[in-house]
Parts: C-alpha cells; structure tokens; sequence
C-alpha cells in the first residue's frame, strides 16, 4: 500500500522477506552491499600500502582521512542536490566514476608506476562521489520499503553495511597480500562498474523541485533552523559527530595498531578491523528480526557509549585475540547507533526535507576524517593505542554530556 492509502502507517509492520520480495529495494539493498564492501576494501588496502612505503602511522591516516573528508564540506551541498535532481542519476553517477578511478589506481600498479599520492587523489575524488551515499541510496532504501516497513528495511540496511565492514577488510586484508594493489582495484572497479549497470533497470518514482544553485546556501540553513527546534534530531547530529570524530578514529590506525603494536600479518590486520562490524553485523540482525526493541535514542546514545568503552579496553589489551574480542562487543553498540541514526531522521523529518537533514547527518559523518587526523598526530608521542585511549575516553564523555542535555527537551519515542 501507498501513503495516501494508509495516512498513519505502523513503520514496524512487515518482515524482511516481504522486502526481498520487492524488486526495486532488493536491487537497492544489494547495490549498496557490494559497493559498501568495495569502499572498506579499498581503504584498508590503501592504509596497509601507505604503512608499508612510509612506516608512518600519521601518514595512513592522512590517506585514509582524504577519503572521507569530502563528507564534511559536501555533504550538505550533495543533500540539497539530492532533493532536485534524479537519485538514481546521483547515484549511477558515484559509481561510475569511482569505478573509473579504481580503473586507473589498478593501471598504475600494474604498470608499475603507482605512487602514494595517487592513492590520497583516488581516495579523495571516490570520497567526493561518497558524499551522496546517506542522501540518496539511503533515502530509496526508505522509499522503495515503503512507509509501513522503515524500521525493518534501514535494520536490514544497516546490518548489511555492517557486513560490508567486515568483509571489505577482509578482502583488503588478503587482496594486498596475495594480489597487491593492482589486484584490490581491479576487484573494486569491476564490482562498482557491475553496480552501476544493475541499477539501469531500477524503478524510481521521485518528485524533484527545481535546482537553484543560489539557493542551496538557504534550503540548508532552513534545515538547520527546524533541527534546531527538534531535540531528537539534534541528539542524532550531536552524536554523529562524537562517535565518529572521536570513535571510529581507530579506523586510521588499524594498521600501525595490527602490524606495529600486535606484530600480525596484513591478513590478520584485515580480520582486526572486521571485529567492530561483526558484533554490528550480529547485533543489526537481531534489531532487524525484531528480536531487540528498546527506545530508540536510548539505543543510538547507548549503543555509540558502548562502542567507545569498547575501544577504551581495546587499546589496553595486552594480546591480539583480547582486542578483536572486545571490538567484536563493541560492534553490539553500532548496531544499535547505526540502524537508529537512520530511522531517528527518517521518522522524525518531514518528506521535504529528509534529504537535505540526511545531507547534513553526513557532514557529521565527514567529522570522522579530523577524528583520524587527531588519532594520526597524537599516535606520534602516544604510540596508537595511546591516540586511540584518549580519543575514546573524550568521546564518551561529550555522549553522555549530549544524551544529559538533550534528554529533557523531548519525549521519548516508540520503542524498536
């Protein structure tokens, strides 16, 4: 059934296998899967080549961070864009040309002329096309599910981005190992070129306004003025920018952490930064079968608090196996921080102006690349798990400053 067939639909009605049965989020679902994986391939892959030609931890999350940094300054602007222009356009477009970048890293290490600062370009210019990833994709996951079947529909998303997490690394892991760079972007070109052409077929009904360059500035600022007004939606922005500026720092320093401080093979790096997105592939699954149902804020603030005591023990951990261990707890918290950011915005924004709120969740996002730079500078006196004690242990107290603060300004929503 459509909206207007059913003014107050119950967003948890519905299962998962009535959602795979419809084909326009199926093909949605498992686009974004496989590029998802292919984005985390890539960065380990590009954090493990920048460790072995320089040694420097500061330099890996250089590269990493450039990768991610585009969300900050764009993600605002790709929001805005995303309400007016086709979304199946943006995001063939981000394909594309992330697929055509891959072409051309694969080439240079064939060729044998790949230097580091081809991987930072690379990682910047797919960066940039990432930027449209939460207003967008994530957006027709929401639309094609259908109003009645949000919950269940950004459960089985989040969930399967956090498999994407887990095996990405994985293959990045084993791909520099046993193929090299050239291999990794083979892999990553082919899979992004395959999931462009998979979405020609898609079905997409959008009602689009006209785009007006000048007025980008105002709709954004427009969207501001209602988040300000909102406590929930500002406790999703408040938080996004914690966790990632200050949890999943760590990111940047998988590498020197695996190689450098737990002396392990790049296989076995790949299997360190698969911990966190195991336990939130586990968790995702639960909240997607509806096994867990819990407040949604207390889930989203709950869940990021989690995460970073997780990292807290991981960077005192005295062996290898403790650390992937307790990432692989920590991964119970994303799931719930996750899969609530998206539904929190969903359901709390209205129709016209989700994508530009979206946008504005992923310049929170785009905070992530600062966190890694931070991490990378203080790995230099600290060593990283030094970086990565400090910056936790700094971001679960802004958490649960930001869940303190907000908590009086609003009710409490539905349980999930």
């Amino acid at each position: 059934m459509n909206a207007t067939e059913e003014p107050a639909p119950d967003p948890h009605r519905g299962s998962v296998r009535e959602l795979l049965h419809k084909p326009d989020f199926l093909r949605l679902w498992l686009v974004g899967a496989f590029a998802n994986a292919m984005r985390w391939l890539e960065l380990l892959a590009s954090g493990l080549f920048a460790w072995e030609v320089t040694g420097s931890a500061l330099a890996v999350a250089v590269v990493v961070a450039v990768r991610q940094l585009p969300q900050l300054f764009l993600g605002a602007f790709a929001g805005a864009i995303s309400e007016a222009i086709d979304r199946k356009l943006i995001l063939m477009t981000a394909l594309v040309v992330a697929a055509i970048t891959s072409t051309l890293l694969a080439t240079l290490a064939t060729t044998g002329h790949l230097e580091l600062w081809h991987v930072a370009v690379g990682n910047l210019v797919s960066g940039i096309m990432w930027t449209t990833e939460m207003s967008t994709r994530r957006r027709m996951v929401g639309e094609a599910a259908g109003p009645q079947r949000i919950v269940p529909a950004i459960a089985l998303d989040s969930a399967t981005n956090a498999l994407t997490r887990m095996v990405g690394p994985l293959l990045g892991g084993l791909a520099f190992q046993w193929l090299g760079m050239k291999g990794a972007y083979t892999l990553t070109a082919l899979v992004q070129f395959g999931g462009a052409f998979a979405l020609a077929g898609l079905v997409h009904v959008q009602v689009t306004r006209k785009l007006v360059i000048a007025r980008i500035p105002a709709e954004i600022l427009e969207g501001l003025r209602y988040a300000w007004t909102k406590p929930t939606i500002l406790l999703v922005f408040g938080i996004t920018v914690v966790t990632n500026a200050f949890a999943f720092a760590y990111t940047g320093l998988v590498a020197p952490l695996g190689l450098g401080e737990f002396h392990v093979s790049p296989a076995l790096v790949g299997v360190l930064a698969a911990g966190e997105p195991t336990g939130a592939l586990i968790g995702g699954a639960l909240i997607a079968a509806g096994f867990l149902r819990m407040d949604r804020r207390l889930a989203f603030a709950g869940g990021a608090a989690l995460f970073m005591a997780a990292l807290i023990v991981m960077a005192l951990s005295p062996s290898y196996w403790l650390a992937l261990a307790v990432l692989i707890v920590g991964g119970f918290g994303t799931a719930g921080f996750g899969n609530m950011q998206s539904t929190l915005m969903l359901t709390e924004a209205p129709h016209d102006m989700r994508s530009r709120l979206m946008g504005l969740v992923t310049v929170g996002i785009g905070t992530g690349p600062l966190g890694i730079l931070a991490a990378g500078l203080l790995a230099a006196p600290l060593g990283p798990r030094g970086a990565v004690l400090v910056m936790a242990a700094v971001g679960l107290v802004l958490t649960a400053w930001l869940a303190w603060a907000l908590r009086s300004r609003t009710p409490a929503p539905p349980a999930v």
